[in-house]
């Protein structure tokens, strides 16, 4: 398969590197990724050939918060497979006291005939886990 033009991965400098691994850890592991390189100041996953990489921000450079509404990273989604583990993944957020997003439209707030679970990480990036009527 000739690899020229996917995504290889992404690197996100974090506030909370301990708060954020927790959270993506146990969110990751649960859509089949697995921890792929440990460092003191960062941490990566890998599923097959992606893999996103959560960093410890410098001290000099967190005097702005992140947001998603700021210019730059708006969410991150990912495919779920099927509806049914949207509905799974659902109920483990909840359980985790993890804040739904679009509730009130939850499971449509994507539209287009999407079945999706919207949530924030402990940095409050919106993370996206959406499985197409296609995709059972």
């Amino acid at each position: 398969m000739n690899k020229s033009g996917l995504l290889h991965h992404v690197e996100i400098y974090v506030d909370d590197l301990s708060a954020c691994k927790e959270f993506w850890a146990w969110f990751l592991s649960r859509i089949g990724y697995s921890i792929y390189q440990e460092w003191d100041q960062g941490i990566s996953y890998l599923k097959d050939d992606t893999y996103p990489v959560f960093v410890q921000t410098e001290a000099k450079y967190r005097d702005r918060s992140y947001h998603r509404c700021y210019s730059g990273l708006n969410h991150l989604a990912f495919h779920a497979g099927s509806r049914d583990f949207v509905d799974i993944i659902t109920s483990e957020l909840k359980a985790r006291g993890i804040k739904i997003l679009y509730e009130d439209r939850h499971p449509y707030a994507a539209g287009d005939g999407a079945y999706a679970v919207y949530f924030e990480d402990p940095m409050r990036m919106k993370v996206e886990l959406c499985a197409y009527w296609g995709e059972g």
